[in-house]
């Protein structure tokens, strides 16, 4: 597994990023017109074809007082070990600072990106990374059916000029900021999943927030989001990497628990 792999490098200071963005498909943008959400759509394969045409060909058309200023975007994709969630790479920074997860459309209400992919039929869960989105999917959908709809959602937004969130105070996540009452096992606690830990998981599409300690039991709770939440590995990364490498470097801890979101508790009562 990619994650166990990335965690086990980790534990020997080093972390692994082996995402190859050129084995990504690559999708070729060009919006006709920078006020709308039109725009041109091929793969790779076939921008040939739409550069070999006569440089007055667009220009000759009864469109071409509509054309306007044109835009280029290539967005990446790569897959996870979870095979709901694709992470869609931009070209352009997503989140400055953290990570920010949305496991429902309640929850995106504070950014336009993360609600227009909520706007999209099949669309279960957003994550914002630092240069990624990660969308999770339902299971009666295909990535053939969504990826044009996510592409558009993705260029309109960055075209728009709108923030990616409307009120930036509750944007990222500081789940693992050291505080001056933190005990000093917490905060190493907190140092490991952000130094060694959460690059490790981020490079997979998904986050980990720490949710606790419990100094009696000895317990750490963390939750899993993005493409690591409901991903059919992710025990085994709890138990086989984190759960390890906590254990090593804090002898305090005696295991990790995963804390599950609303979405996923409802999931595990119908099972």
């Amino acid at each position: 597994m990619r994650i166990l792999r990335n965690l086990r490098l980790a534990h020997q200071s080093f972390i692994a990023l082996n995402s190859n963005p050129f084995r990504s498909r690559c999708m070729y943008f060009r919006s006709l017109v920078s006020s709308s959400s039109n725009f041109h759509v091929s793969d790779s394969s076939c921008t040939s074809n739409y550069r070999n045409l006569p440089h007055n060909y667009l220009n000759s058309k009864p469109w071409a007082p509509f054309l306007g200023q044109r835009r280029t975007m290539f967005i990446q994709t790569q897959p996870t070990p979870n095979p709901a969630s694709l992470m869609f790479y931009p070209g352009k920074p997503v989140m400055e600072i953290g990570s920010s997860d949305f496991p429902n459309a309640r929850t995106a209400m504070n950014s336009p990106l993360a609600k227009a992919l909520f706007g999209i039929d099949g669309v279960t869960r957003v994550f914002f990374g630092s240069d990624f989105v990660t969308v999770t999917k339902s299971d009666d959908i295909t990535w053939d059916i969504l990826k044009p709809e996510i592409f558009a959602a993705i260029m309109d937004f960055y075209t728009s000029g709108q923030p990616l969130f409307l009120d930036e105070s509750t944007a990222a996540s500081k789940d693992t900021a050291i505080h001056e009452d933190d005990s000093e096992i917490v905060a190493m606690i907190k140092e490991l999943l952000e130094t060694r830990i959460r690059p490790a998981v981020q490079d997979d599409g998904g986050d980990i927030v720490y949710k606790g300690f419990d100094p009696e039991t000895g317990i750490v709770k963390l939750q899993m989001q993005g493409a690591c939440s409901g991903c059919p590995s992710s025990s085994v990364t709890l138990k086989s990497g984190i759960e390890n490498m906590l254990m090593h470097y804090v002898p305090e801890v005696k295991g990790v628990e995963q804390e599950l979101d609303d979405e996923e508790e409802e999931a595990v009562a119908l099972e």
